[in-house]
């Protein structure tokens, strides 16, 4: 929800906290995944699968949605923000921040406490994270959307990468909006772009060389405490804790074991 088009502050973003803020953002949001499902609709797509993906991940508003959409609602899920890629063609990525100590719009890296996330020496913020869990399905990400640090991190990361910038950060919490119309026409045509030349010539997915070193710097030691109980995980610094394995996707399991180890206050 940080990078869908007219958000601009975590009070927006939270059910708890947002009130009619967040009614308003979630209904930002829902048209945001539907502009790039309807894209991808215009460009020949027989199924398109849309994946809730933030907090509590019950934001998406079903009912306004495209009726030929596939919704999946709600956590826990076995692979979280990239449930429903398996067996995917292509994957986009709608609605993403920047990277924890960016300078993107409410930048952070899956939760406020991990300062990065490095993979085999690497540091990804959640597009590279997600980009990643994708390609370990042998799935490439063709679009990208969020505010212009997010768009750019993209493109650094995934050659040939279509994205959209909703926004241009002026500081962690504040930026310059375009309209949300103007937002949406943009996301439809740049998700039908991306669905034909990916149809035309199949994009490579991002692939991460095995045996894979996942390393975590957390903001406060406490959390690095509780992380490094996990077993095979190895505390390299205070803040730090690594864990290794065969391929990426069990080494985003242990990171998310230790993310929930970690919630200390």
């Amino acid at each position: 929800m940080e990078g869908i088009s007219g958000v601009t502050h975590w009070d927006e973003t939270s059910r708890k906290q947002g009130g009619g803020d967040y009614e308003r953002a979630r209904k930002l949001m829902t048209a945001d995944a539907d502009a790039a499902a309807l894209g991808a609709y215009d460009a020949g797509a027989s199924e398109v699968v849309i994946n809730d993906s933030h907090g509590g991940m019950r934001n998406i508003i079903v009912e306004e949605l495209d009726d030929r959409v596939k919704l999946i609602s709600g956590s826990p899920k076995f692979l979280s923000m990239m449930e429903g890629v398996e067996g995917a063609d292509v994957a986009m990525l709608v609605g993403y921040h920047a990277r924890a100590q960016s300078l993107g719009i409410m930048n952070h890296t899956y939760t406020g406490f991990v300062s990065e996330y490095r993979i085999n020496g690497a540091t990804y913020g959640e597009c590279g994270m997600n980009a990643a869990l994708a390609g370990h399905f042998g799935v490439p990400v063709i679009l990208l959307t969020g505010d212009s640090m997010a768009a750019k991190e993209a493109e650094d990361l995934l050659p040939g990468v279509r994205t959209v910038a909703v926004k241009d950060p002026a500081s962690q919490l504040a930026a310059k909006l375009i309209h949300p119309q103007r937002a949406r026409a943009m996301i439809r045509e740049a998700a039908a772009t991306a669905v034909r030349e990916a149809a035309a010539a199949r994009p490579k997915p991002l692939e991460v060389s095995r045996p894979v070193l996942l390393q975590l710097i957390m903001a406060r030691s406490v959390q690095a405490d509780a992380a490094s109980v996990l077993p095979g995980a190895k505390r390299l610094s205070p803040v730090t804790v690594a864990w290794e394995g065969r391929d990426y996707l069990e080494c985003y399991r242990a990171f998310r074991s230790m993310v929930a180890l970690a919630q200390w206050d």
